[in-house]
């Protein structure tokens, strides 16, 4: 039966004072007065004027894909998704049916949020979200945004995929590794359980617009027009400043002295310098001699949590929004009139119809900065992917579509180390191992460690670990003050950063999970409330799966070993050796030299303090200082113990292999030496009788 487009009170026309006429068509109730507010601001959005041609194509195309190619601020972001909604109305689907995946969790909680007000609709009700950690959503839940990785997972799940009658793939042009393989998943038609009249919306900028088309195999395009009118020309500086920091809160104030209209967004590559601009800023604009009052500065990264919020909140005072790339890719921010770009991310930024100034020379833009960011799929370790490819029984992912194929590489290291960590049988496919690796929410080698805490006993110390390297790792900034470094060392624990990560858990949990303790610390108090969350989950899923658990025991000598030799159950793939007693680590799979991040504890004790010979990191980051971060001291005799003899005898040769496998083979002399020694005394009873 052809469906019959959906009539909405937009399309009737009411005015704000007919609204008690007009009934929602998603909940039955009458339209609010706010809704026509925000309906006049939606209505003025560029992307307005695609909306019929839009529904007519996810309407009429026969192969189900539909492209939506617009620039950042159009108005995408928002409104498809609504659209969709009224498309699976108007079919007679009646919940769950529109899923709308996002590369990052704050946008996909942030969106709904701003979608649940411009429907009119309750968030949890018709319109939820799903990101780690917390699922709003509801049995009667029309229009779901998700985590991109989220949905994947799902994906890959024994427990199936649901029932989407559509799916929007927004952001694509942001290339995630999650949505570069659904893309490749469903062009693959790989996913059975997906209902037969699918209709799948990709909405990208228009850079990425061929390829997509190309991989899609032509379909139809919705172009949204510019908004019309001049834009203003980029002031680039002569010079790139010294302290990015610095000389953007200057302009900032810059701004604010000469009391232009509208709301400021700056770009910073990192959280760390977000927040020492946020509270810079905030210092200084109490200051400024103003007219109104004075400018609200509101941080925007993945853990603000739910203040984020207050970015599309309306206020008398202006707003300075400080951020990184999340912003240009995720958010649409009408009331930004004024950008500040430090240039370091590299990107092309949103651009605001008031100015544009860029902490570089336009020479360097020119140079450096490509048109969109690189597939992550040919950035990122693999292993995770490999692991939910092969959960689907894809038996070679080197086959799998992408819009950019992986090195065959990176494809066979991601195989090689999932090999190690016993997650593959001799025939390529998951083991009985690989399976319940695949169910955790976590990389490979953490997971492997929570397993590994089950043999050895820790398993209440592995939660609280895994939880807080997954959502909240440690400080993000420098100290404030010699009272906040005071504060921060008392959180230290003699055996690394691990144990320390833990401590900081612990003393979290007894202060009542409470905010103003953390601000004294310099702790993400969001991203611990986030960790808290996640241990609840991973213990929940461990008592499903019925893996043993065991009682608490931090502190104390013999979990002190057994967390140790967890850690290095999993992590054994990640261990560096100080090849010079100076602090120069060289990574013993890809010889790479290394230095401890500045957070790391052993950093920040004092001299003499030497550091640790051998080290079991959790990341390592190519940057300008090469940076190990999350360490903890490890002893060799350890690591030849726990990892498979034939990783050791697979490293790439250096002085560290080679002190390994000498160990290694005294070790093994020592046992048959030992072995032989017990069998000698069991004999000499005997001859003796």
């Amino acid at each position: 039966m052809t469906s019959q487009p959906l009539r909405l009170a937009e399309e009737y026309g009411p005015s704000p004072g007919e609204s008690e006429l007009a009934v929602n068509p998603f909940d039955g109730l009458p339209f609010s007065s706010r809704y026509y507010e925000l309906l006049k601001q939606r209505q003025a959005l560029p992307i307005w004027a695609a909306r019929f041609t839009f529904l007519e194509q996810l309407e009429s195309n026969p192969t189900g894909v539909v492209l939506v190619s617009g620039e950042p601020g159009s108005g995408k972001s928002t409104q498809i998704p609504q659209w969709c909604a009224e498309f699976a109305l108007a079919r007679g689907f009646q919940k769950g049916q529109v899923t709308v995946t996002q590369p990052y969790p704050l946008a996909a909680r942030s969106l709904a949020l701003r979608v649940a007000d411009e429907m009119d609709l309750t968030l949890g009700h018709e319109v939820g979200y799903s990101i780690p950690q917390e699922d709003c959503t509801g049995p009667n839940t029309l229009l779901r945004f998700c985590w991109d990785r989220l949905l994947l997972q799902e994906v890959a799940s024994t427990r199936g995929t649901g029932a989407w009658g559509v799916l929007v793939l927004d952001e694509a042009q942001e290339r995630s590794v999650a949505s570069d393989s659904l893309q490749g998943l469903l062009q693959d038609a790989r996913l059975e359980k997906l209902p037969g009249d699918l209709r799948v919306v990709v909405v990208t900028d228009p850079a990425l617009e061929p390829k997509l088309r190309a991989f899609w195999g032509n379909p139809p395009i919705v172009h949204i027009p510019r908004e019309p009118g001049e834009r203003p020309s980029p002031i680039y500086w002569d010079t790139i400043p010294p302290d990015r920091v610095e000389a953007a809160c200057q302009a900032v104030l810059e701004l604010c002295r000469k009391e232009l209209p509208g709301d400021v967004l700056v770009f910073l590559p990192s959280e760390e310098e977000i927040s020492l601009c946020c509270e810079s800023l905030s210092r200084e604009v109490e200051s400024l001699l103003l007219q109104g009052l004075p400018p609200r500065v509101l941080p925007l990264h993945p853990d603000c949590g739910r203040a984020v919020q207050a970015v599309y909140e309306d206020m008398d005072a202006r707003k300075v929004v400080v951020t990184h790339w999340l912003a240009d890719f995720s958010f649409s921010l009408p009331s930004i009139q004024h950008v500040i770009d430090s240039g370091l991310e590299l990107r092309s930024v949103f651009f605001p119809s008031g100015s544009c100034l860029c902490l570089y020379p336009k020479s360097f833009l020119e140079l450096e900065a490509p048109p969109l960011p690189q597939p992550r799929v040919c950035e990122e370790n693999l292993s995770s992917l490999v692991l939910l490819l092969k959960r689907r029984q894809i038996a070679e992912p080197g086959e799998c579509h992408f819009l950019d194929q992986p090195a065959p590489e990176a494809l066979m290291q991601a195989l090689e180390d999932l090999d190690y960590l016993a997650a593959l049988d001799d025939d390529g496919d998951l083991s009985d191992l690989g399976v319940i690796l695949s169910e955790f929410p976590l990389a490979p080698e953490l997971a492997k460690a929570l397993l590994a805490s089950c043999e050895f006993d820790c398993v209440d110390e592995m939660l609280t670990l895994a939880a807080m390297l997954t959502a909240a790792p440690g400080f993000t900034r420098p100290p404030l003050s010699a009272e906040e470094a005071a504060l921060r060392r008392a959180l230290e624990h003699t055996d690394g950063d691990h144990s320390s990560l833990i401590q900081v858990y612990e003393a979290f949990i007894q202060s009542g999970a409470d905010e103003a303790w953390c601000q004294a610390r310099g702790l993400n108090w969001a991203a611990l409330c986030q960790a808290h969350k996640l241990r609840g989950e991973l213990l929940e899923l461990m008592q499903r799966i019925e893996l043993p658990l065991s009682l608490p025991a931090f502190g104390s000598e013999q979990n002190r070993r057994d967390l140790q030799k967890a850690l290095v159950s999993g992590y054994f793939l990640k261990v560096a050796r100080d090849t010079d007693g100076t602090g120069n680590y060289l990574l013993l799979t890809h010889k790479h030299v290394a230095q401890l991040s500045s957070y790391c504890c052993y950093r920040s004790r004092r001299a003499p303090a030497r550091p640790p010979p051998w080290v079991l990191y959790h990341n390592f980051t190519i940057s300008k200082d090469n940076c190990l971060s999350i360490v903890s001291e490890i002893q060799p005799q350890m690591l030849v113990e726990l990892a498979p003899p034939y990783f050791l005898s697979n490293l790439p040769p250096s002085e560290s292999r080679d002190l390994l496998n000498q160990l290694r083979e005294g070790m093994a002399d020592s046992t048959a030496g030992s072995k032989s020694s017990s069998a000698q005394e069991f004999r000499d009873p005997c001859v003796l009788q």
